[in-house]
């Protein structure tokens, strides 16, 4: 087959585009011509790749001039036996609904912003745009992926799609590097650089993204555990220094590490203790699998896709309130005399999702789809 896949921008740290990787290697083995259509790419991949000019990144411009470049760039490719987007885009068989529903996403924050914020969601270009793009794409997709039960369960309350055009497809993880083994490689050297002590826990945090996915409501549980030997490593790409002052001001400023983004994230789970997320939406949370796949038990938010695979008090445990900042730091502490059985049970679950599974059932969706008079502008 020759096929086409969209995506924006690639990035090494991504989870989106190391599945991206793993799907497009397992297709190339099986012969097929891959042709990537995206603004920033990553060479060598095995694919043919076709540079999107887009206007400034960040603003509402890139999301319609990303469209509406692709959908020119595949008008002069003609012959694509299936396009695949993992953007928000408007000229695909398959798209894959990895970053959820916009329309949730604003409708949580709706409950959380002061009402300046709650405005501008009625009128800021970028929104406005993208729930235009999410409203026909929904519409005019022939095949949706979703990867949870509640991304596709949103996708239908919001925009009324038949249940029989979407399908769950939940994200995979890289077995072999994410494990439990890891740990005698470089648990007791990271655990060193970050001085904690030898009966001290280490919580760990990774995601960008710091608002979204719960940092401030992670520094406040830690606050309330002042009596323990705790610390809080914090992962991922954001701006740190107010979260810092948070902290300094809970009284834990020493206790909580901010290491910004790690390209050999599997050292720190390896050092670890307990993963913890208390993210306000997450589609589903790569570095919670990894977590999970790593011996790490995980605790999160019923508000992550991730929390379809958590079984209270085995895996980890999955929090009904996102914000519940005395709920959270009391699941920490109940979770602490449980470590060693939840990682193993953590470990267990993981090994049901290994990466290429989730590659062999994306190709399977490809192969299914067939073609309709849907997308006659690209199509031969």
């Amino acid at each position: 087959m020759r096929l086409a896949f969209i995506k924006k921008r690639f990035s090494m740290h991504g989870g989106a585009e190391r599945y991206l990787q793993t799907l497009i290697r397992h297709l190339t083995k099986e012969g097929n011509e891959i042709h990537i259509f995206a603004h920033q790419w990553s060479e060598g991949e095995g694919a043919i790749f076709h540079k999107i000019g887009i206007l400034p990144f960040g603003s509402f411009l890139s999301v319609v001039t990303f469209n509406m470049n692709t959908k020119n760039a595949l008008e002069k490719n003609h012959r694509m036996d299936c396009v695949v987007s993992f953007e928000r885009t408007t000229c695909q068989d398959i798209y894959r609904a990895g970053e959820g529903c916009h329309r949730e996403w604003l409708a949580i924050r709706s409950k959380v912003e002061p009402f300046y914020k709650r405005l501008s969601f009625r009128i800021n270009p970028l929104h406005l745009s993208l729930l235009a793009l999410e409203k026909r794409l929904f519409s005019d997709t022939a095949l949706i992926v979703a990867n949870s039960r509640m991304v596709k369960d949103q996708i239908i309350h919001h925009y009324a799609v038949p249940e029989q055009r979407i399908t769950i497809i939940y994200n995979g993880v890289d077995l072999t590097r994410f494990t439990p083994e890891n740990r005698g490689m470089w648990r007791e050297k990271v655990r060193q650089d970050l001085s904690v002590s030898g009966r001290g826990k280490l919580l760990l945090f990774v995601g960008s993204g710091f608002k979204r996915k719960g940092v401030k409501t992670l520094i406040s549980a830690m606050a309330l555990m002042k009596e323990e030997d705790i610390k809080t490593l914090v992962i991922g790409g954001d701006e740190v220094k107010s979260y810092e002052r948070w902290a300094v001001q809970c009284g834990v400023g020493e206790r909580i590490v901010f290491l910004g983004p790690q390209k050999e994230i599997e050292q720190f789970y390896a050092a670890a203790d307990l993963f913890v997320l208390p993210t306000l939406y997450d589609p589903f949370s790569n570095a919670t699998l990894e977590a999970m796949a790593s011996g790490l038990p995980v605790i999160t938010t019923r508000n992550n896709g991730v929390a379809e695979l958590i079984e209270n008090g085995r895996e980890g445990f999955a929090l009904p309130d996102p914000l519940d900042v005395r709920e959270l730091a009391d699941t920490i502490r109940h979770s602490l005399p449980r470590l060693p059985a939840m990682a193993e049970q953590a470990r267990e679950k993981a090994e049901h999702y290994p990466i290429e599974r989730a590659a062999q059932e994306f190709t399977e969706t490809i192969k299914r789809i067939k073609k309709t008079d849907r997308y006659p502008d690209y199509h031969s």
